[in-house]
């Protein structure tokens, strides 16, 4: 049957008509669908926004942090401070101190996060500061080999450390995890109590960014971390004597003692037309140190042993070292002082030195 031109018009008139209505009813409902989860959206990123305190500008969340379990927590350092001087100035110190003790064994760091994580250096390390073989595997692959090495290393660092009052501020998961920051306190921890002589930067702190999980939602905090403070207040974890207690309790009786210990010296400086009068700074380069032992134990120090006007720090702790060396071929006990404390004007650690020599020698000519 054939149509009339009108009634063909007016036919596929009729059927655009439909499909508009048609297309006009699946676009209202892709745009409801849109505007529902614009909506969800939006309520979720209010509410993660609610429940989540602003990260620092360049933090990221990754992947493998939105994988904790309820109440699980991941700590990451803060990217800026990376960036800061005084915690690169700490890196590098670590750094250079553990390749130094490590040198025998042919073992060179580079990145602490990347060459500590697995546990080997870390038992290398121990093993070297506290004279014990620890009984793990040489080398070990598999993620499950490096933590069992890790725990025995850390169990080991921790009952040694626990006692003296350092807060383990490391675990097993934290080292291997490569988190920085933990693997930095260990490090710090573990030089201070061997009196490594290095010079530790102090008043290190970073800026970390904890997460959280809690409700099936990532909770973040920024916090800060202190990693060194003094030298004097680390030593002090597990040092403290009667120049502790009587710098603390008593000052008035230090200038009684520091005036004994100045009339013993001059006693024995003045023959070579030397005289002191302030301890901790004419001590410091190490110098008088070495020319006194001479004069006590009755001998002539070369000069070549020794800088005799030393500029650098380096130099003057080279001074200090030698005549620790001196005091004990003398029979003296290794002073409990560093170096390094020596050279830095650490009044008490110049008053042991010197009290050391004063009760073995005080009666000598």
């Amino acid at each position: 049957m054939s149509l009339t031109p009108s009634a063909s018009a007016t036919l596929q008139s009729t059927r655009m008509k439909k499909d508009e209505s048609f297309l006009g009813k699946l676009g209202g409902t892709l745009i409801r669908k849109k505007k529902s989860k614009e909506v969800s959206d939006l309520h979720e990123e209010g509410k993660n926004a609610i429940n989540a305190p602003l990260l620092p500008l360049g933090t990221e969340i990754y992947p493998e942090d939105t994988l904790l379990e309820e109440n699980a927590e991941r700590m990451m350092l803060d990217p800026t401070s990376r960036e800061n001087l005084k915690f690169k100035d700490l890196l590098k110190v670590l750094i250079e101190w553990i390749n130094s003790e490590l040198e025998e064994d042919r073992i060179i760091v580079k990145d602490l996060e990347e060459d500590c994580y697995d546990g080997q250096v870390l038992q290398k390390l121990f093993e070297k500061l506290s004279g014990r073989k620890l009984n793990v595997a040489e080398v070990t692959q598999s993620e499950i080999g490096q933590k069992q090495k890790l725990t025995t290393v850390l169990e080991a660092v921790n009952h040694l450390l626990r006692p003296h009052g350092w807060t383990i501020e490391w675990s097993v998961d934290a080292i291997h995890s490569k988190n920085l920051v933990a693997i930095v306190y260990l490090l710090v921890a573990l030089a201070m109590h061997f009196q490594a002589p290095i010079r530790l930067p102090e008043h290190v702190s970073v800026q970390v960014v904890v997460v959280k999980k809690k409700e099936g939602l990532l909770q973040t905090a920024v916090m800060t971390k202190e990693l060194t403070s003094t030298t004097e207040m680390m030593l002090g974890k597990f040092e403290r004597d009667a120049f502790d207690t009587l710098l603390d309790h008593a000052p008035d009786k230090l200038n009684v003692v520091k005036s004994s210990l100045i009339t013993f010296v001059n006693k024995h400086l003045n023959k070579l037309n030397l005289e002191v009068t302030e301890l901790e700074s004419q001590f410091a380069d190490g110098v008088y140190l070495i020319l006194l032992m001479g004069l006590l134990e009755d001998y002539f120090v070369p000069l070549y042993n020794f800088f005799l006007t030393p500029e650098s720090f380096e130099q003057k702790v080279h001074n200090v070292a030698f005549a620790f060396e001196l005091m004990q071929d003398g029979g003296l006990k290794k002073p409990k002082a560093r170096p390094e404390d020596v050279v830095n004007l650490n009044l008490k650690s110049t008053l042991r030195v010197l009290y050391n020599l004063f009760t073995n020698y005080k009666n000598s000519d």
